[in-house]
């Protein structure tokens, strides 16, 4: 998979990331020198080539003079969370939209989520869209795909996590306890959590809504929601 943009580059590079190939724009800039040197005290493989091939081979105008090969994306066993102390879980069911998902992966990032659990099937998957609109976080964390969401639900509530479903006729959000170890689960954008995936949730919460407004993006939704757990845990440590 190709990748591009600087501060996905500079999240490969901080977070040690394996890579192919990084392509190079010939344009001259000052920024691009510094990531050029960065790279090469990694011994990282590259090579500098015009706009126009840049723009080939990532499929992508706005590539900022960087696309980077990765190869295939890695995703994490779930037996990772078993080795996670009082774990922060993000369970995304069947989102379609890439930037949805790159947007929660950021948010996720900033609020300290330690896995963002995905199904193999009917759900965005890692794309380069998806990482660039995560400026590369997505890097900082573990995703993880799963055969059975309700399956994977079963098994970390066996491991004391208590799951939170996000729904319309959920309890509101500040009024739940939202301790980790906890999972928040986040639905599809237009039908939202799956009825079986739902009764495996251990309690339901919602946003309280004024003026008649039903619903927000699941991005944003997931910032609030996500904002509470970190709130609410802070206040432990503090």
């Amino acid at each position: 998979m190709k990748v591009y943009g600087r501060n996905v580059l500079k999240e490969i590079l901080e977070n040690d990331v394996s890579v192919k190939m990084v392509y190079f724009s010939n344009s001259k800039s000052r920024d691009l020198e510094k990531l050029i040197e960065s790279v090469k005290q990694r011994n990282m493989p590259y090579t500098i080539a015009n706009d126009k091939i840049l723009e080939r081979i990532s499929n992508e105008k706005k590539h900022q003079g960087v696309v980077i090969d990765i190869g295939k994306f890695e995703y994490k066993d779930e037996l990772i969370i078993e080795e996670i102390t009082n774990p922060f879980i993000v369970i995304l069911d069947q989102i379609q939209d890439p930037h949805n998902f790159g947007a929660i992966i950021r948010t996720s990032v900033a609020s300290g989520v330690d896995a963002i659990v995905i199904p193999k099937n009917n759900s965005v998957k890692v794309t380069p869209a998806v990482v660039k609109v995560s400026v590369g976080t997505i890097f900082k964390t573990n995703i993880v795909q799963v055969t059975n969401l309700s399956r994977f639900i079963e098994k970390i509530k066996k491991l004391g996590v208590w799951v939170y479903g996000a729904a319309m006729e959920g309890k509101a959000y500040h009024k739940v306890d939202l301790k980790k170890p906890v999972a928040l689960v986040l639905g599809n954008e237009g039908s939202g959590i799956r009825e079986n995936v739902k009764n495996k949730c251990d309690d339901l919460i919602s946003i309280p809504m004024k003026n008649k407004v039903e619903s927000l993006n699941v991005s944003v939704s997931a910032g609030i929601l996500l904002y509470e757990v970190f709130r609410k845990n802070e206040d432990i440590n503090s």
